[in-house]
Formats: C-alpha cells, structure tokens, sequence
C-alpha cells in the first residue's frame, strides 16, 4: 500500500542544549526531547517551556524537525496541563509530539488537527492490526515495539499507510514497554509515568524447586545495534530510524548520530553496503553492556540478548593484569587496544575509574599504547589481581573528536543559491534561495537592495571573484553559498565595498527570521482553546453520576486444571479464560462446563502474534459472552465480533476519564483500572465515568514484566532443540533481598509473564453509591482456596498476612 523511497529519518534523542547540538550538527534530520513534565525519561535534564522556543527555532533553523515527548500515562488533575504544554510545543512550532497515553492522543488529534500525533511505543503496538488502529485512530506515526523483527516491519510496512518508526540503536527493555509495572509495585516508581528505576539492572536468580538454575544480571539486556538492517529497514519502508538516548551525554548522541548518518547515506546510495570495523569500535567505545546484539531484528532466535555478567557500561576490553605492583600502583598488561594518556579505565573488581596519566613502554614514558604492546600504567590502587580484566572506558581522542562538532562551530550547513545585480546607476540588488527547496526551506526567497548605487570606475573597476569572495564569507552560521551568479556591467567601481557584506548578513537573518515565522509561529488564542476544549468534552475532575450500576465478581484463570471442577464454585458471574486454553482440545470440556455455568470471556494475551486464531470456530464450539481486549490490536481482530461484549484489560493503561470515553466509543463495555492506580484516582475514575462499568483488580499477582524471551532457554524465541521443561517445570526469579517473581511462560508466542512477588489483596471502600465490578486473579490456587477468596472478597474483606500487599491502592505511584 506503501509508495518506498529513499526519505528516511535520523531520529536522535536531546536530553540537554549540548547534546541538541551534538545531535543536529551530526546530521540528525530529526530530534526528540522532553519538556519538565510528562516525559518519559523524567531524569533527564529536559527543558523549560521557555527553552522550547529556542532549542525549536535552532532546529528548524537548520532544517531539522523537532518532536517532543508527552509520552506519559496522564491523571485527571494533569490534563488541562498537558494539553497546555501540547499548546505551547504547538504554537512554538513543534513538529510532532509523541505520545502514549490514549486519552490524551485523541485529545490533540481532534484540538490540533494540522500536528502529527506519534504514537509511543508505550502504546506496545507489536503487530499489523495494532498499526492499522493507531491509523483509524488518527495517528500520523507509529513507533512499533522494539520486539518486532525484520519480517514483521516488512509486513506491517507493507499492509499500512501510517508512518513507522523503529528503534535502530541504543539501550533494550527486557519487558514490552508500557508493560513494565516492576519498578512501580516494588518501590512505587512508574515506568509508564517516566520514573523507572530500572529494577532489570539488578541481579536475580533463576530457580525452580528451590534450585538455582541460573543467576547473575538475568533481566539487563545487551544494547541493540542495528547497522546491519538499515537497508533492508529501508528497502521495507520504514519511514524513521530511532536513536535512543536521551539520558545519555552529548559525547555519545555526537558519536552514534554521526554513524548512523553515514550508513543511512550509503544505504540510500546504490554503493555496496559495507561497515567498517573501526565504526563499529566507536559505537562501542562510547557505551556498550557486553557488546551489542540485533535484539529482535533478526528473524533467528536471539541467543545473545541478556549479558548476565555486568548491566552498565563495559568501554572495550583493554587486556588481563600481568603483573601488579601494589606498592607502586604499577599495571602491566599486553594492549588488546590502543591506549593514549587521558582515556579512562576500570578494572574488572573495582567499581570507580581512572584516568591515564602514566604510560610506560620498556621503561620509557610513551603518551600513547598500540595493539600488541606490552605496558605499565601507573598510580592504581584497590582490589586489583593478577588475570583480573582491564577496560577502556572513554576514548579522549574520541570524546575531543566528537566534542569539536558540537562547539560553536557550524558544521550543518543549509546550501543556498544567489543571485546578485550590480548594474550602473541602479541600487545593488541581491536574491538568495535554498539549493534543495525542501523541509523548512521550501519556497523560500530573499530579495534586497542596497542604498548604495555603482558608479564608472577611475582606476579598478569591481570584479566577479571579488564580489564572490565577499558574499562567500558565512563565517559560523548554518548557511553556505552554493551558487553564486553575478549580473555586473562592466567597468563600475562600488564605493563602499562593505555595502555587499551588509547585504549578505542581513539576506541571511532574513532568511532565518522567514524560517521562523513560516514554521514556528502556529497561532492559537487561548479563548479559541478553551472553546475547543469545551466543544470537545474534555473531562477535567467533573463530578458526574457513575455508571456502573453492577457489583459483579469475575475470576481470571491463568492456569487451567483439566483436574479441577470450576463449575462448583459460587459466587461469582464472569470467567475470563485466556485464548491458549481455546487452542487445545485438551482444555474442551472443561471449558464447556465453566461455560455453560457462568458468563465466560475470551481473555486476548497483550501479544498477539498468531495469524489465525480460528475464533469463528472457538465461538461455534463453545458458549462465549465476550472477550477481554488487552491491546489496541485487539479492537481490529474484533471488529466483525461487534455483537459480543467487549472489556477492556488493565494493560490498555487506563488513567483518565477522556480515555475511558475513548475506549467506550470503541465498544468497550467495561475497562479495568490500572493496577498502579491509588485509591484517589480510582474514586475520580468512577465518579466520573458515565460511559461503562469500572472493573479494578481485588485480588491476585500482578503481571510486573512481560517479556519477549524465554529466561529458562536463554533466547527471544523458542527454538528446536529446547527442553521444554517450562511446560513441566515451575520457575522463579529471585532478587537481592529474597522475594520470587513467578514466571509463567507462553510457547505460542515465546512470551514469559513475570508476576509479582507478593499477591495484591485489596479491599476499596468508597461509599454505597459507587459501585464496581472486582475481579480476582488466580494462578497456583486449589479450588478451595478459590472459594474461600471468592468468599472473603465478596463480604468487602480483603486477605491479610506477609504474602500479600496493598499495591498501589494506598500510596500514590510517582
């Protein structure tokens, strides 16, 4: 459906001004950063609304699109002050904002119908029906999950018109982002609203019957280098390669966006394709975790994706101690790399760094080590042993390399044409023009004239090459003439030759102050604003009668036992079963007497991969109510299942009433809260929700991580000669301080849950007029013990004891 071609973007990450620079003046063609707020990399140093002006105007200056990241999960009291911030990003010029939460997406999609809404790959948009959604949705782009490989880019690319865009370099989550809730059920920092405090970088265990069967950096992933798929990305029709980093300095966002550039240009050229070695060096030099992998690129299964031995930077493997003089601080190693003095080290037992300062060759002082050579570095002290590993973690050549590029030098340059009449006895005129009259650029035109007027020439009369020379001079600004034509009669002297100077500086500020005022001055009173949020029922915290009119109990089995008879249970109304057990006759009779008991849900997995899910032939087969929608996706794969009840899953990240209203103008019947909600936030999701039931989670283990790949096969898909015995086994994570995490693993789709620690056991009392459905979530429970928690939640009563938690019901998630 897609017209290919060559126009693909360089998308690098801006966490400050320095890096802004770093990244525009490597030939980044586009740029992403966060605002103070709603970002997710809140840790990021970020700008000011104030400085958004300025780090837009510089992009758009140098013909570089600017795309801001309101890319996090939005409460009800912080909406007016986001769309706010969309409005000031908006009348400054933005290109596009990213975003993830959907409420908020549809929002700016109908306030700011001429800006391009990005949907954030927070959303978890992972197959072809996730992206056409987003498109009917009104999305401009898609940022696909970083788990899609090759093949599903070239289908999703192929079938759809939207824009997509993947990430091509950088650090990896090990979990589907926007599906992480670790670090918000265990230390009440939320992904999903930009504070994660990257609980995947610990140590863990991997046991199973009390056994550790593995152990070490379990969840920290490699970072994902991409060099290798540009050009069949490109030949796909990927529209943006995207560079992540913005918490990363500008040394690096200088050195990767320079790379990539170079590639990205060779692949759009008909040269063959080839990396070099010392590209690749670079990019590891300036950060790497146990050097990089494909991450899910590859079609092959990734059996190189975690590196379990360290989760920060690594620099380069500089060589084993071969001797150490404690007294003297002395090292001597054999170089696995040059070395040079003012680069920094670390040793394998040591946690700091050290910088170069003594070098020594055969007892010489050298200021620089190459491959092969046998030195002494001195002034080291710590734990340090013989064989222990040495590594270079900072190149100073490389960091002054990448430094001068983001100095206050110009290294992008805009090309323009000019043309200039010099004629007697008239004014000096002068037109410039862009070379490529694309992006900001496009139509662009400056015409002025001089007050000074050419007179015969006495002596020297005024040449080509001088006036040339003079409009030539653009010194350290983004411009450079490219053509230059010169209309000159002959023999005229200019009497003040500075009259030529002036002409180019102020055609140049013209032209800049032009680009301005075509691509940065969007104008939107804030009465016009205000009248648009109000046409458009923006919910703002207002009261309104709930609509839930139902106190029903609904059960969520994870586990299916062919063993235990559920239709004796009591209680209860709804049964929501997830599609696997549909997929297997084993599970058939079972299923059919839960069914024909009790009100029974088609439970659709958050991803979806499988191409035919045969539900005609589920829903003829067994007495189906409705399914439980857990991605976007999902509404898509539904829409001909129109007359069959359809609930929303926790996983849409539910947050705000406006998503609510969204989720319901798409069938949804009933949404179920986010387990990250407090119990405040819950009360104004009810009291204003007048457009479905409310479901919230009472009791069960959270899903704290899903995750393409397989802990107990090492690998982000199955593979044939696996053991299998996740399907036999129990498996566990452990962390520092004893707690396991379940894993429950999916071989359709190579999928694992983790699920946390603690079950949530939580007993909400608002008052008799809000009302609710409560859904409880079982996994290992014998059926008794269903019954008895069926019980104790139906009396308002919630499970007490040290295995149990409050969750996020009683603190509020940052």
């Amino acid at each position: 459906m897609k017209t290919i071609n060559n126009n693909v973007e360089l998308l690098s990450p801006v966490g400050n001004f320095e890096c802004l620079k770093a990244a525009i003046q490597n030939g980044a063609d586009s740029v992403y950063f966060g605002a103070d707020f709603f970002s997710a990399r809140a840790s990021a140093t970020n700008f000011s609304l104030d400085e958004l002006k300025t780090v837009i105007h510089y992009s758009k200056i140098r013909n570089v699109k600017t795309n801001l990241t309101l890319n996090t999960l939005i409460k009800n009291e912080e909406f007016e002050e986001a769309i706010n911030l969309a409005k000031n990003a908006y009348e400054n010029g933005i290109d596009a904002i990213i975003v993830q939460d959907l409420g908020l997406a549809k929002k700016l999609i109908e306030l700011f119908p001429n800006l391009p809404i990005h949907s954030s790959t927070q959303m978890t948009i992972h197959n072809l029906e996730g992206a056409i959604q987003a498109e009917k949705l009104g999305f401009k782009r898609v940022v696909l999950s970083r788990e899609c490989s090759l093949e599903e880019i070239k289908h999703i690319c192929k079938n759809t018109n939207i824009e997509i865009e993947v990430f091509i370099h950088g650090a990896l989550c090990i979990s589907y982002s926007g599906q992480c809730l670790l670090s918000s059920m265990i230390g009440g920092r939320s992904g999903n609203r930009g504070r994660c405090a990257q609980p995947c970088r610990l140590p863990y265990k991997l046991t199973s019957d009390s056994k550790i069967v593995d152990e070490g950096y379990l969840l920290s992933t490699k970072d994902l280098c991409g060099l290798e798929f540009i050009p069949q990305l490109i030949k796909a029709g990927v529209k943006c390669f995207k560079i992540e980093g913005r918490m990363k300095q500008a040394e690096y966002v200088a050195t990767v966006t320079k790379i990539y550039r170079k590639y990205i240009d060779l692949a759009k050229s008909n040269s063959s394709f080839f990396i070099e070695e010392s590209d690749k060096k670079d990019l590891l030099q300036v950060f790497n975790r146990g050097g990089f992998s494909s991450g899910h690129l590859d079609t092959k299964p990734n059996q190189d994706l975690v590196y379990p031995k360290k989760p920060n930077n690594m620099g380069l493997f500089l060589g084993s101690v071969h001797d150490f003089n404690p007294n003297k601080g002395y090292i001597t190693l054999r170089l696995q790399e040059k070395i040079k003095i003012g680069d920094t080290i670390s040793l394998e037992k040591e946690s700091g760094t050290y910088t170069i300062s003594e070098l020594m060759i055969n007892g010489k002082n050298e200021q620089a080590g190459y491959l092969g050579d046998i030195v002494k570095i001195g002034r080291m002290k710590g734990n340090i042993g013989i064989n222990d590993k040495i590594f270079k973690l900072s190149d100073k050549e490389l960091s002054n390399s990448a430094k001068q590029t983001f100095s206050d030098s110009e290294f992008k340059k805009i090309y323009l044409n000019c043309n200039i009449t010099i004629k007697k006895e008239t004014p000096i005129e002068i037109t410039i023009f862009p070379s490529d009259n694309t992006g900001f650029y496009k139509d662009i035109k400056i015409n002025l004239k001089s007050d000074t007027i050419p007179v015969l020439a006495i002596k020297s009369p005024i040449t080509k090459e001088r006036i040339i020379s003079q409009i030539s001079k653009t010194g350290n600004t983004p411009y450079e003439f490219k053509n230059i034509n010169i209309d000159l009669d002959d023999n005229l002297y200019i009497p003040n030759i500075s009259c030529i100077n002036e002409l180019r500086r102020l055609s140049l500020e013209n032209m800049q102050e032009l680009v301005i005022h075509n691509n940065c001055e969007n104008v939107l009173t804030t009465k016009k604003l205000n009248n648009d949020i109000k046409k458009n029922n923006i919910i703002i915290n207002e009261a309104t009668e709930n609509y839930s009119n139902n106190e029903s109990i609904t059960i969520l089995l994870n586990k299916l036992d062919i063993n235990f008879e559920y239709n004796k249970l009591e209680n209860i109304q709804k049964v929501y079963l997830p599609l696997n057990f549909f997929l297997s006759s084993k599970y058939s009779e079972t299923i059919n007497k839960i069914s024909n008991k009790f009100d029974t849900y088609i439970y659709l997995p958050l991803i979806l991969k499988i191409s035919n899910l045969n539900l005609e032939k589920i829903l003829q087969t067994f007495k189906i109510k409705g399914f439980v929608l857990s991605n976007i996706s999902h509404f898509n794969i539904l829409e001909k299942y129109s007359s069959y009840e359809i609930i929303g899953n926790y996983s849409l990240n539910i947050f705000n009433n406006n998503t609510i209203k969204e989720l319901s103008t798409l069938g949804l019947k009933t949404v179920t809260l986010s387990p990250e909600t407090d119990k405040e936030s819950a009360l104004q999701l009810l009291t204003n929700n007048k457009f479905s039931d409310t479901e919230i989670i009472v009791y069960g283990k959270t899903p704290v991580m899903t995750i393409n790949y397989c802990l107990i096969g090492k690998s982000n898909k199955c593979y044939s000669n696996c053991s299998n015995s996740c399907s036999t086994n129990s498996y566990y994570l452990r962390d520092r301080l004893g707690f396991d995490f379940q894993i429950l693993p999916d071989n359709n789709s190579s999928v694992t849950t983790i699920y946390n620690s603690k079950i949530t056991s939580i007993s909400v009392d608002f008052n008799s007029d809000i009302k609710y459905n409560k859904r409880i979530d079982f996994i290992d429970e014998t059926i008794e013990n269903m019954q008895n928690i069926i019980n104790t939640i139906k009396k308002g009563e919630r499970l007490e004891g040290d295995i149990y938690t409050n969750g996020s019901i009683n603190r509020q998630v940052q």
